[in-house]
């Protein structure tokens, strides 16, 4: 059981200091050299652990990035309650400027999906199934919705689950180096507009 801990804490440390690496250069601009040096391991080392960068690197979408655009994205929506203004609530917590941490890992999401398209089909696919979990998660909530009437019957739930990860992602690469409060803020007014206009009558987001 100790070593299990201690493995697990010395993978944690290894990983996060990856991702900061890889985020800070970009995966294909980064050498096993660079890791190696910044971890100060060895390549024994290194390949005790894991087979390879790209290996490396599929261990830190799965243990850090994975578990933190959950608690950021899809956590929020296991709701009982009208799904639209849970779904505004989250997206505008984790595009809070004060939220840094979190805010990193999304933007390295978006940055990561982008690098890996059509250049890495096992790594792409990974951060990929980040968003079909999210888009699956918003769906359900979504009809949920519409059975307990707070969403208008005729609403295309699929659609708008797509219209949602989109625009986040877009305001997501639009304040990537800035806290601009405005934007974020004319964003989700526009948002709840959006989301009034497909609520069920009499039902405001």
């Amino acid at each position: 059981m100790e070593m299990t801990l201690k493995r697990r804490e010395t993978m944690h440390r290894l990983c996060g200091k990856g991702l900061e690496i890889f985020h800070a250069k970009g995966y294909y601009n980064t050498r096993l050299d660079d890791i190696l040096n910044e971890l100060s391991l060895s390549k024994g080392a290194f390949y005790h652990h894991f087979r390879s960068k790209e290996d490396y690197f599929i261990n830190i979408v799965q243990n850090l990035i994975v578990q933190k655009v959950y608690a950021l994205l899809i956590e929020p929506l296991n709701a009982n309650e009208n799904p639209l203004p849970v779904i505004i609530e989250s997206l505008e917590n984790a595009l809070d400027p004060g939220k840094k941490n979190e805010m990193a890992y999304g933007f390295m999401l978006n940055d990561f999906l982008t690098e890996f398209n059509k250049r890495n089909e096992e790594i792409s696919g990974q951060l990929k199934e980040i968003l079909n979990v999210w888009e699956v998660n918003l769906v359900s909530l979504l009809k949920k919705g519409k059975l307990d009437g707070h969403i208008a019957r005729h609403v295309d739930c699929e659609g708008v689950a797509t219209y949602v990860i989109a625009s986040y992602l877009g305001m997501r690469s639009l304040l990537m180096d800035s806290s601009n409060k405005q934007l974020r803020y004319q964003y989700i007014q526009q948002l709840k507009q959006y989301f009034n206009s497909i609520a069920a009558p009499n039902v405001a987001a």
